[in-house]
């Protein structure tokens, strides 16, 4: 069997990067407003935004920060209910606690997607924002949502933490909603180790958001947004200081023409190895929505017809030979798992959501892989389940 590389390993960082930190290491320039104009970051913004088709960017410290600045330049009242759904990473919860609103949990179901008919009794009166996470690259009905919160004029945020490059209906995931949220940490598409940018055709909403990220006193005049979108709010809102650095940028930049390249390997990686894994009668790999063409950068999968035991059996397993698979619901403190959130006033019960956090598995699937290291990875993954259930058939038949 083909070796498997250490599966957390980024891909290298471009050469052209090295070279502008070398510049900025050399200048001393690290802050994103020391020059006039044309600052690594800056340039970042004018990239990604037409990258996107967008009219505007904020790159910003993490996509938290960007979560958070885009509740608040929503202007929303303090302890407005915000509609999330139930599989997402704590970081979420938190940015609306962090933005004085409240969280309310919708479910998901086993195809880790927004349960519809839960979301709509959900989307009450009392909702004033909605936050839409494409957890884990997988895309929701946006179609039905976007519908649904049109109808009554609540704003739709998108986390696409784990979605740059993925379309919904030849649309860039994150141009759907009112604001969309990137990330680019280590285990993302572009990797600066830590980063986050939103975006927007609102020119009001994302004065706002660059006046709290931190453009203190006239900074914010070395955006190239429309300037009387500023005016108004000078000194007027408070600075949270989550602003991107130019080392960040430059390490970024020279990835974005890298990614058509990454989302394509990383389609070509997710499907091979789904379809191997379809073939266990014991691994699901649920299939996306008909308008969703997916960037993946990991994959997940749901066991079936096992027990906890069974459960944790198969990951050990699977981590023997090589490939760690995490399974959300079974550890006291797996981010991504809503009862793990202690920290909400309170947390909410969402049995389905639950019953599928307990069978759904995540492992690492990088768009650096080979076609020869995927089918190592699938090997592994069917022959850990038929190691794991064959002899309990065999002893229960």
């Amino acid at each position: 069997m083909t070796p498997l590389p250490n599966m957390h390993d980024a891909e290298p960082i471009p050469d052209a990067a090295r070279d502008a930190l070398d510049g900025l290491m050399r200048s001393g320039d690290l802050f994103r407003y020391t020059a006039p104009k044309d600052a690594p970051v800056s340039l970042l913004e004018a990239e990604f935004a037409e990258m996107m088709g967008c009219k505007f960017a904020l790159a910003v410290s993490s996509c938290s920060a960007a979560l958070f600045l885009s509740l608040k330049a929503l202007a929303l009242p303090r302890d407005a209910r915000v509609l999330i759904p139930g599989f997402t990473f704590a970081a979420v919860p938190s940015s609306v606690m962090h933005a004085d609103c409240v969280p309310i949990l919708c479910d998901v179901g086993t195809n880790y997607r927004i349960d519809l008919a839960d979301f709509e009794a959900k989307l009450d009166d009392d909702i004033q924002a909605v936050i839409i996470s494409h957890m884990r690259g997988h895309t929701s009905d946006m179609d039905a949502i976007m519908a649904l919160c049109e109808a009554r004029d609540i704003p739709v945020i998108e986390d696409a933490a784990h979605s740059l490059g993925t379309l919904w209906h030849d649309k860039k995931i994150g141009t759907i909603g009112k604001i969309g949220c990137f990330s680019f940490q280590s285990y993302k598409m572009i990797n600066a180790g830590e980063g986050g940018i939103l975006i927007t055709d609102d020119a009001d909403l994302v004065a706002r958001a660059v006046i709290m990220s931190g453009a203190y006193e006239h900074n914010w005049k070395k955006h190239p947004i429309l300037q009387d979108a500023f005016g108004a709010w000078q000194n007027k809102l408070p600075l949270y200081n989550l602003r991107m650095s130019n080392l960040s940028a430059a390490v970024i930049r020279p990835q974005l023409p890298e990614l058509d390249r990454r989302v394509a390997d990383g389609r070509r990686n997710h499907d091979h190895v789904a379809k191997a894994l379809n073939t266990s009668p014991w691994i699901d790999v649920p299939e996306k929505l008909e308008p969703e063409t997916r960037a993946p950068d990991s994959l997940q999968f749901n066991l079936v017809g096992m027990d906890d035991g069974e459960v944790q059996a198969f990951a050990n397993a699977a981590a023997a030979e090589g490939v760690k698979v995490q399974i959300f619901g079974l550890s006291t403190d797996n981010a991504r798992a809503f009862w793990n959130w202690q920290f909400m006033p309170e947390v909410p019960q969402l049995p389905r959501t639950k019953a599928m956090l307990m069978r759904a598995c995540d492992t690492r699937l990088p768009a650096r892989l080979t076609p020869q290291e995927c089918e190592a990875v699938a090997q592994i993954l069917v022959s850990a389940a038929q190691s794991t259930m064959a002899p309990a058939r065999a002893y229960g038949s």
